[in-house]
Protein backbone atom coordinates (compact mmCIF):
# COMPACT_ATOMS: atom_id res chain seq x y z
CA UNK A 1 0.00 0.00 0.00
CA UNK A 2 1.27 3.26 -0.96
CA UNK A 3 0.50 6.67 1.12
CA UNK A 4 1.18 9.93 -0.48
CA UNK A 5 2.10 13.01 1.20
CA UNK A 6 1.76 12.62 4.92
CA UNK A 7 2.02 15.85 6.66
CA UNK A 8 3.86 17.31 9.55
CA UNK A 9 0.79 17.39 12.25
CA UNK A 10 0.86 13.34 11.42
CA UNK A 11 4.59 12.86 11.21
CA UNK A 12 4.95 14.36 14.63
CA UNK A 13 1.90 11.55 15.68
CA UNK A 14 4.39 9.39 14.37
CA UNK A 15 7.69 10.16 15.79
CA UNK A 16 8.32 12.15 19.23
CA UNK A 17 10.73 15.01 18.12
CA UNK A 18 10.18 18.95 18.16
CA UNK A 19 11.54 21.45 17.05
CA UNK A 20 14.70 22.07 16.95
CA UNK A 21 15.34 18.73 16.12
CA UNK A 22 12.12 17.63 13.67
CA UNK A 23 14.07 17.39 10.62
CA UNK A 24 11.44 16.41 8.69
CA UNK A 25 8.82 18.57 7.29
CA UNK A 26 6.32 16.22 4.77
CA UNK A 27 5.98 12.18 3.82
CA UNK A 28 6.14 12.57 0.41
CA UNK A 29 5.65 9.15 -0.31
CA UNK A 30 5.93 5.67 2.03
CA UNK A 31 4.91 2.29 0.80
CA UNK A 32 4.30 0.52 3.92
CA UNK A 33 7.40 -2.02 5.28
CA UNK A 34 9.48 -1.22 1.95
CA UNK A 35 10.35 2.94 1.73
CA UNK A 36 9.75 6.27 2.42
CA UNK A 37 10.96 9.62 0.55
CA UNK A 38 11.04 12.56 3.26
CA UNK A 39 11.45 16.05 2.42
CA UNK A 40 13.34 18.29 4.45
CA UNK A 41 13.16 22.48 3.82
CA UNK A 42 16.66 23.72 4.83
CA UNK A 43 16.32 27.36 5.98
CA UNK A 44 18.71 30.12 7.20
CA UNK A 45 16.44 30.25 10.58
CA UNK A 46 18.15 27.05 12.00
CA UNK A 47 19.98 27.33 14.90
CA UNK A 48 23.13 25.31 13.88
CA UNK A 49 23.69 27.48 10.90
CA UNK A 50 24.67 30.22 13.40
CA UNK A 51 28.34 28.02 14.22
CA UNK A 52 28.22 25.80 11.13
CA UNK A 53 29.77 27.63 9.20
CA UNK A 54 29.31 31.59 10.12
CA UNK A 55 29.16 33.48 6.88
CA UNK A 56 29.43 29.97 5.01
CA UNK A 57 26.35 28.19 6.19
CA UNK A 58 26.53 24.38 5.60
CA UNK A 59 24.38 21.50 7.05
CA UNK A 60 25.78 19.23 9.42
CA UNK A 61 26.01 15.81 7.84
CA UNK A 62 24.93 14.53 10.91
CA UNK A 63 21.44 16.07 10.55
CA UNK A 64 21.38 14.72 7.60
CA UNK A 65 21.73 11.27 8.64
CA UNK A 66 19.35 12.29 10.99
CA UNK A 67 16.72 13.30 8.79
CA UNK A 68 17.04 9.69 6.87
CA UNK A 69 16.82 8.30 10.27
CA UNK A 70 13.68 10.07 11.32
CA UNK A 71 11.97 9.25 7.86
CA UNK A 72 12.59 5.43 8.90
CA UNK A 73 11.16 5.72 11.94
CA UNK A 74 8.04 7.58 10.54
CA UNK A 75 8.01 4.38 8.19
CA UNK A 76 8.13 1.69 10.69
CA UNK A 77 5.25 3.25 12.81
CA UNK A 78 3.38 3.91 10.22
CA UNK A 79 3.80 0.37 8.68
CA UNK A 80 3.06 -1.31 12.07
CA UNK A 81 -0.12 0.74 13.25
CA UNK A 82 2.25 2.30 16.35
CA UNK A 83 0.67 5.66 16.02
CA UNK A 84 -0.25 7.13 19.29
CA UNK A 85 0.97 3.92 21.27
CA UNK A 86 4.08 5.39 22.87
CA UNK A 87 6.58 3.20 21.15
CA UNK A 88 9.89 4.84 19.87
CA UNK A 89 12.30 3.95 17.36
CA UNK A 90 15.71 4.27 18.30
CA UNK A 91 19.17 4.52 16.33
CA UNK A 92 21.64 0.95 16.12
CA UNK A 93 23.92 1.30 13.95
CA UNK A 94 25.50 3.91 11.45
CA UNK A 95 27.54 2.09 8.49
CA UNK A 96 28.76 3.01 5.10
CA UNK A 97 27.90 6.89 5.14
CA UNK A 98 28.99 9.14 2.79
CA UNK A 99 28.75 12.81 2.01
CA UNK A 100 29.07 13.75 -1.44
CA UNK A 101 28.04 17.41 -1.91
CA UNK A 102 27.26 20.22 0.97
CA UNK A 103 23.52 21.50 2.00
CA UNK A 104 23.00 24.66 2.33
CA UNK A 105 20.20 26.66 3.04
CA UNK A 106 17.22 26.92 0.20
CA UNK A 107 17.92 23.28 -0.63
CA UNK A 108 15.40 20.54 -0.64
CA UNK A 109 16.36 17.44 0.80
CA UNK A 110 14.87 14.46 -0.49
CA UNK A 111 15.16 11.58 2.16
CA UNK A 112 14.85 7.85 0.14
CA UNK A 113 14.93 5.37 3.32
CA UNK A 114 14.50 1.68 1.68
CA UNK A 115 13.34 -1.08 4.41
CA UNK A 116 16.70 -3.71 4.07
CA UNK A 117 15.17 -6.27 6.33
CA UNK A 118 13.51 -6.22 9.55
CA UNK A 119 13.51 -8.86 12.23
CA UNK A 120 11.31 -8.69 15.45
CA UNK A 121 11.64 -5.21 16.52
CA UNK A 122 14.55 -4.22 14.80
CA UNK A 123 15.12 -2.55 10.99
CA UNK A 124 17.70 -2.39 8.76
CA UNK A 125 17.91 0.65 6.48
CA UNK A 126 19.50 2.10 3.57
CA UNK A 127 19.09 6.04 3.08
CA UNK A 128 19.93 8.34 0.00
CA UNK A 129 19.42 11.87 0.02
CA UNK A 130 19.33 14.17 -2.54
CA UNK A 131 18.90 17.76 -3.84
CA UNK A 132 17.63 18.65 -6.85
CA UNK A 133 18.19 15.05 -8.13
CA UNK A 134 22.08 14.89 -6.82
CA UNK A 135 22.83 12.75 -4.44
CA UNK A 136 24.56 14.18 -1.47
CA UNK A 137 24.68 11.45 1.29
CA UNK A 138 24.19 7.94 1.46
CA UNK A 139 24.05 5.75 4.68
CA UNK A 140 23.45 2.26 5.76
CA UNK A 141 21.29 2.11 9.41
CA UNK A 142 19.82 -0.17 11.77
CA UNK A 143 17.20 0.85 14.60
CA UNK A 144 14.87 -1.04 17.35
CA UNK A 145 11.54 -0.30 18.56
CA UNK A 146 11.30 -0.04 21.94
CA UNK A 147 8.47 0.73 24.98
CA UNK A 148 8.37 4.58 26.11
CA UNK A 149 9.19 4.47 29.35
Amino acid sequence: MTIQNIPIEHIMRMIPHRYPFLLIDRIKELQVKESAIGVKNVSMNEPHFLGHFPGHPIMPGVLIVEAMAQTAGALVVHSLDLIDTGKLVYFMTIDNTRFRKPVVPGDQLLLNVKVQRNRGNVWKFSGEATVEGAVVAQSDFSAMIIDRE
